[in-house]
């Protein structure tokens, strides 16, 4: 998939030169003439004379705002600030922001460093970031006889797409994947909007109460880029165990550190037929199909189970089990051991 290039913004007037050469070498430093000591080359530092403190090297960074989530992320479209600082200021003088993708270049541009606080200097940069995947920052000022050669450490973060469609491949769904794994979604196959994905989507959308469906659209995306959809476990001091949210309609298989492993949309039972609530233990596995169409069933009270069944709809639908999709049956059965706690409640 090509990449669009960042539209780069600097200030009133001053456009984007998306795929910029990279800056020719710094001039070598000229010999000194006969009887003369070698002067410092722009940007080098003077030799320091006996006795003499050297100045400290200056220092550059850079933050992204309007950049969300725990592991930093922006939808396509989405306007992203790049805020930089200087330790040391010196007038006239400019730092190149670049920006990469897979190691390559897509966008480059100059802005001029203004005065900052505690005689540093700063410099800020719009920019519209387009295209999916992930993308590094980086910042350089390039020596002078003003102010040596600085480097900013680079910033990374990912750029969701808008919308996805079922069968998509390439980049925007692999970053949308990881995006959905990192929170405890299942995903299929990397880089193909599979069932499997789409599956993870609905449980998603279930999680941040959106309507019940496996569309990835922006509003869901945009969601998944804020960070949102993460499962509250209840129970954390009841090491590997399940929980069962009859609310959002999601069971999740939390591990022995109460952190969530995986998250699976459900059905449970409808009105005529509720779920039982309370806290269990696994007392029976039963795997293949059973008679009733069940398959690979984890019994923890009763005949109440965790089991895979051929229809499993967005709302509770079942005679009191916990229906899920039968291609997850058996990864959740063979992960419910026996005496697995199992905790069923609403919020």
């Amino acid at each position: 998939m090509l990449l669009a290039p960042f539209a780069l913004v600097a200030g009133p007037g001053v456009a984007l030169a998306a795929g910029e050469e990279q800056e020719a070498p710094a001039t070598r430093q000229e010999a000194a003439a006969p009887g003369e000591a070698p002067s410092s080359a722009p940007g080098e530092t003077a030799p320091t004379a006996p006795g003499e403190t050297a100045a400290p090297a200056p220092e550059m960074a850079i933050e992204l705002a309007r950049v969300n989530g725990r592991h930093e992320s922006a939808l396509s479209g989405t306007r992203v600030r790049v805020e930089g600082t200087v330790s040391q200021y010196a007038p006239g003088q400019e730092v190149v922001v670049r920006t990469y993708r897979r190691g390559k270049k897509v966008a480059a541009r100059s802005v001029t460093i203004k005065p900052g606080e505690d005689g540093g200097g700063r410099f800020v940069l719009g920019q519209e970031v387009k295209g999916s995947g992930h993308f590094v920052i980086r910042a350089s000022h390039r020596g002078t006889d003003l102010l040596p050669t600085v480097v900013a450490p680079g910033k990374g973060f990912d750029v969701l797409p808008t919308r996805l469609r079922r069968g998509a491949r390439g980049p925007g769904v692999r970053v949308v994947q990881k995006h959905l794994r990192e929170l405890g979604y299942v995903t299929g196959r990397r880089g193909v909007h599979d069932a499997r994905t789409a599956r993870a989507v609905l449980a998603f959308r279930k999680m941040t109460r959106m309507s019940r469906s496996t569309t990835a659209n922006r509003p869901m995306l945009d969601r998944l880029a804020a960070g949102h959809g993460r499962f509250s476990v209840r129970h954390k001091n009841h090491g590997r165990h399940v929980e069962a949210d009859l609310s959002r309609q999601v069971i999740a298989l939390i591990g022995a550190d109460g952190d969530v492993e995986r998250i699976y949309h459900t059905s449970s039972g409808k009105a005529s037929t509720p779920t039982i609530t309370g806290n269990f233990r696994v007392y029976r596995k039963q795997p293949g199909t059973n008679s009733l169409n069940m398959v690979h069933s984890v019994y923890f009270i009763r005949g109440y189970a965790v089991h895979g069944y051929k229809s499993v709809p967005t709302r509770p639908a079942s005679a009191g089990c916990f229906r899920v999709p039968i291609p997850d049956a058996k990864s959740i059965s063979d992960w419910m051991r026996m005496g697995t706690r199992v905790d069923v409640y609403r919020r």
